[in-house]
Order: C-alpha cells, then sequence, then structure tokens
C-alpha cells in the first residue's frame, strides 16, 4: 500500500510539473514553449556573458547615445529577451489601452489594426513595419488589411521567428522579414504606399535618423503613424523619484534615451512630413494600459520558479534568470511610470509625406 501511495504521489508530481511548466507558461499556445527558451542568436554558454555586456553598455552612458554602437546594444537586448516576450507576453512586444469585456490578446489586435486603419491602405499595397520583431502586428494588420507588409528588424533571431510565425498563420504570401538597421534600410526611395511603427523607434538614438529614413523610402502623398515611447508633460527632471522610474525604464528595455512627447511632432516636421494628427491613447477615457503588467504578478512569479528550475537542471543557458529579473523589475518602473502619469508607450503620431518635395 505504501508503494502504491509512493509511486501515485510520484505520478502526481511529475504531472504537476509537466502542467505547470508546458501547458500552463506560454502566453502563445502555438508560439515559444518554456522547454525551448535560449538565447536567441546567442549560444546557450554565453548568454550570462552577453547579460552582463548589456548592462557594461549603462557603465558608458555616451557609448548608448553613439549610433555606431546602438545597434548591437539593441540586438544583445532582443537575443536575450525575445523567447521570454514569447512564452511570457505574446508574439506582439508592445502595450495597448485595456478595453473593458475584451482579452489582452483581443485588446492589442484591435490596438494594431486602428494603426493601419489611419494610413488608409488598400490590398495589395506594399506597407512597411520599422521595427517588426517577431511580427504580432504584421499578422494582424496583414490579416486586416490585404496589404503586403514588409518588416525590419534588426536581429536575426526575430526575423527567424517572424518567417516562422507567419508561415504558421499562412500570411507568409503577405508578409516578408528582412533583418536590418531601420536607420540605414535596404529599401530604395519612394517604395512604400504607407508605413507605421508601433513602439520601436525608441530604439533610435535620435527620432530624426530613422523618421528620415522612413520617409525617404514612402511614397508621395502616403502616410506614416507611429506609437512612440515618451515622457509626459506631467514629468519633472528635478523631481528624483520621476528621474529613477525613466532611467529603470531606459535600462530595462535598451533605450538610449526617452524622449519628451513635444519632440516628436517637431521632429516629423524637420524631416519633411505634414503632420495630420496626434494624440495620446493611453490618456483617459481609455483604460490603463499597465493593468495587465499588474494583473501578470501572479503569472510573473510562476513564470520564474519554472525558468529557475530550467536554468538548473541546463534547459534554459545560465542567464535566463538574470534577464527575467531584470524584465520583472522594469515591469515594476513601467507600471509606475503609468500610475503617475510621467510615462507613455502610445503617443501616437500621423504624418503625411508631401505630395511635392518642399523648395
Amino acid at each position: 500500500m505504501d508503494s502504491v501511495a509512493l509511486y501515485c504521489t510520484a505520478g502526481l508530481i511529475a504531472g504537476a510539473l509537466y502542467w505547470f511548466i508546458c501547458v500552463l507558461g506560454p502566453a502563445e499556445r502555438k508560439g515559444k514553449r518554456a522547454l525551448d527558451l535560449s538565447g536567441g542568436s546567442i549560444n546557450a554558454e554565453n548568454v550570462k556573458d552577453n547579460y552582463n555586456q548589456y548592462w557594461s553598455f549603462f557603465r558608458r552612458p555616451k557609448e548608448i547615445e553613439t549610433a555606431e554602437k546602438v545597434p548591437d546594444f539593441v540586438d544583445t537586448f532582443y537575443n536575450l529577451v525575445t523567447d521570454i516576450y514569447e512564452w511570457g507576453w505574446g508574439q506582439s512586444f508592445h502595450f495597448s489601452p485595456h478595453i473593458p469585456g475584451k482579452s489582452h490578446k483581443d485588446a492589442t489586435r484591435i490596438h494594431e489594426e486602428m494603426a493601419v486603419d489611419l494610413i488608409n491602405v488598400k490590398p495589395g499595397q506594399k506597407i512597411l513595419d520599422a521595427g517588426c520583431g517577431v511580427g504580432g502586428p504584421m499578422r494582424a494588420i496583414a490579416a486586416h488589411s490585404k496589404a503586403q507588409v514588409t518588416g525590419i528588424t534588426i536581429n536575426e533571431y526575430q526575423v527567424q521567428r517572424a518567417k516562422l510565425h507567419n508561415k504558421k498563420a499562412g500570411l507568409d504570401s503577405l508578409c516578408n522579414v528582412v533583418c536590418g538597421n531601420f536607420l540605414k534600410m535596404p529599401f530604395d526611395e519612394n517604395t512604400f504606399d504607407g508605413a507605421y511603427s508601433i513602439e520601436a523607434t525608441c530604439h533610435a538614438p535620435k527620432l530624426e535618423e530613422v523618421y528620415s529614413e522612413i520617409f525617404r523610402v514612402m511614397k508621395p502623398g502616403s502616410l506614416f503613424v507611429s506609437y512612440e515611447w515618451v515622457t509626459t508633460e506631467k514629468y519633472r527632471d528635478e523631481d528624483e523619484e520621476h528621474k529613477d522610474v525613466i532611467q529603470g525604464i531606459e535600462r530595462g528595455d535598451a533605450l538610449p534615451g526617452l524622449r519628451s512627447y513635444i519632440d516628436i511632432a517637431a521632429t516629423a516636421k524637420k524631416v519633411g512630413f505634414e503632420v495630420v494628427k496626434e494624440k495620446d491613447l493611453a490618456k483617459p477615457p481609455s483604460k490603463p494600459w499597465w493593468n495587465r503588467l499588474k494583473m501578470g504578478r501572479l503569472a510573473y512569479w510562476r513564470n520564474h520558479v519554472v525558468v529557475v528550475i530550467l536554468s538548473a537542471i541546463g534547459v534554459a543557458p545560465k542567464g535566463t534568470v538574470d534577464v527575467h529579473k531584470m524584465l520583472f523589475k522594469t515591469a515594476d518602473y513601467l507600471t509606475r511610470g503609468g500610475e503617475t502619469g510621467i510615462f507613455s508607450p502610445m503617443h501616437m503620431i500621423l504624418c503625411r509625406k508631401p505630395e511635392k518635395a518642399s523648395e
């Protein structure tokens, strides 16, 4: 009887661990599994060293502001976090306003579809996704608009993941992904019928550089929309708590430096865009975007236990625990930024490239 009880108990524990690790964790059931967590394009034995390298950028802050240093900085970050993002958050690496009665997945999709609706593209037209990640927004936008979407990301591992997801979704005929720097894109002038960027241009050392490059590859008369990460009118640089929150967001999200909301339209105009509309989508009556972070605390602790176990037994690379801790701390800074109103991840700007170049 004791042996039977022992075997039954062992079976229950094994089943619980399988459910805990393999079933409960993934945000996208057909996406990344906990057992497949990796360091992206980084060899497993080098993940810890690359995590330390990432943090070394912040010990030399002037280098983060140097354009030639930023691609490596951002590429390292996304090698470290892409699998964890996919596993714990989903395939769309951005926020969206909470919509009562809607799931996080539906609210995210609606937020993405709004972007392509704003740029008025037609089925079959070519549009650019500047900073596409693993392509969650790209697939939602392609399915919604039937436009041909080309995404660009600095990270080769994200290109591989995006292509895999595109094929699984049956959207690889509408979605194309290239690896490259959106500050120097491999596209000819006047290529695209529209463009969008969802919480991605914050990684550029200078907004003017990425806006100028997007302007170059767009056709005259076409529209560009961007959801920008900004400090709001409530931010006070002399307030030490405010500074601590913003620096925490920058360090945990590979940002050369957050911009003020007042700089966005001025930069767009400087490179030649006409500003059609500008609005902070995070402000009331929109419901708090950071609710998902607060509601996800229990899931974080569950996931962290999984990461610790997988790292201890050698399934997840050494350093994965450190990366996961970093992301949790960053979530706290993001929540504080939202609750105090000093930070917004969805300052929307809609711009048009003029039909004729200004003289």
